[in-house]
């Protein structure tokens, strides 16, 4: 079945989650934090999509948010700088200005002039990615974001995925999902898309039922694999 929807995971995909340590990190004043960073990102991340699924699983459903402030609030206090407030309100300002990948642009333009429907699915609230989309100015190559926030539920819940069938009117098989999170390609695969992952750290592949169709270094390919599929 022909491809006619290319939907797209938001942050660690499309938005580069790393970007508001690293640029925090090289900013006057911030010594202490840079020698820190990279292990902050990781722990702030890992935290933020941890706190999605256990909120999932317990129905316990939150703004993401107040996920990611929890996320951070983790990170900073393991790497003993829960304490300034300062730097927790600049990561939290910058992460409402996250860079896309280099390729985003280009790769959702070809996918327009291509005919191809573009969108966003992600566990953001639609303020925040509002404000991601508009730091990156790829507005006008995306026909949608959708969010959690319609489902009051975080991913990989099914009815997550049925956002896209409904807002596209189109089958999962119709649908070209790519994610940066191998578990959220798997579930989708799942539920039926056509799934990429797209594993810019060379990590193995998780141990879910699932498998997606692809996985690609970064997102250039994008276009190429739509019409292929």
């Amino acid at each position: 079945m022909t491809i006619r929807v290319c939907v797209f995971d938001a942050y660690g995909t499309l938005f580069d989650v790393a970007a508001a340590a690293r640029e925090a990190a090289q900013e006057p004043g911030r010594e202490t934090f840079a020698q820190h960073w990279l292990q902050i990102a990781a722990n702030w991340r890992h935290k933020q999509l941890q706190y999605t699924w256990i909120r999932a699983l317990a129905g316990a459903h939150a703004d993401f948010w107040q996920v990611t402030q929890d996320g951070l609030d983790w990170a900073l206090e393991a790497a003993g700088l829960a304490d300034d407030r300062e730097l927790r309100e600049r990561l939290l300002a910058l992460y409402w200005e996250l860079s896309a990948y280099p390729e985003v642009p280009a790769m959702l333009a070809a996918l327009k002039a291509g005919g191809f429907s573009t969108a966003i699915l992600s566990n953001g609230s639609p303020d925040m990615l509002a404000g991601a989309v508009r730091s990156a100015g790829v507005g006008d190559v995306l026909d949608d974001v959708l969010s959690v926030q319609q489902v009051g539920v975080f991913k990989p819940h099914r009815s997550v995925y049925a956002m896209v069938s409904e807002r596209f009117s189109c089958t999962p098989q119709e649908v070209l999902f790519v994610s940066s999170n191998c578990w959220d390609a798997m579930a989708g695969a799942g539920f039926g898309f056509v799934s990429v992952w797209v594993n810019r750290g060379a990590e193995p592949m998780d141990r879910l039922p699932w498998k997606p169709r692809a996985v690609l270094d970064d997102l250039t390919g994008i276009p190429e694999l739509a019409v292929k599929f």
